[in-house]
């Protein structure tokens, strides 16, 4: 199983970016994916996930600013970022959970991608 992020970069404040994250090696489009991120120094928190059938949630931090959304059909789960703020500096991890509750924590998932920067200048 393998989950490979893309799309981060340098943004400024205010500005948007798309992340992407395919997942290959399996069949995932009846589990939830999340995203996740971790600042230099801290543990890795949630930002959002979404369910097969499309239901989200999302951290109180980027609510109203960030979607989670999939294609199921070419096992992809992707994370709009709008009206990015400096604090939203982080390395941004996708995620797949097989299990069916603990979504919002990082030990209800089981298969990690490997990460991509995203940088917000004020």
């Amino acid at each position: 199983v393998q989950l490979q992020a893309s799309g981060g970069g340098l943004v400024q404040a205010g500005g948007s970016l798309r992340l992407s994250c395919a997942a290959s090696g399996g069949t995932f489009n009846r589990y939830v994916m999340g995203w996740f991120r971790q600042y230099a120094g801290k543990e890795r928190e949630f930002v959002g996930f979404v369910t097969r059938g499309g239901t989200t949630a999302y951290s109180d931090s980027v609510k109203g600013r960030f979607t989670v959304s999939r294609n199921n059909a070419n096992n992809t789960v992707f994370l709009q970022m709008n009206s990015l703020k400096p604090e939203d500096t982080a390395v941004y991890y996708c995620a797949v959970s097989t299990a069916g509750s603990n979504w919002w924590v990082r030990a209800g998932y089981d298969y990690w991608g490997q990460g991509t920067l995203v940088t917000v200048s004020s």
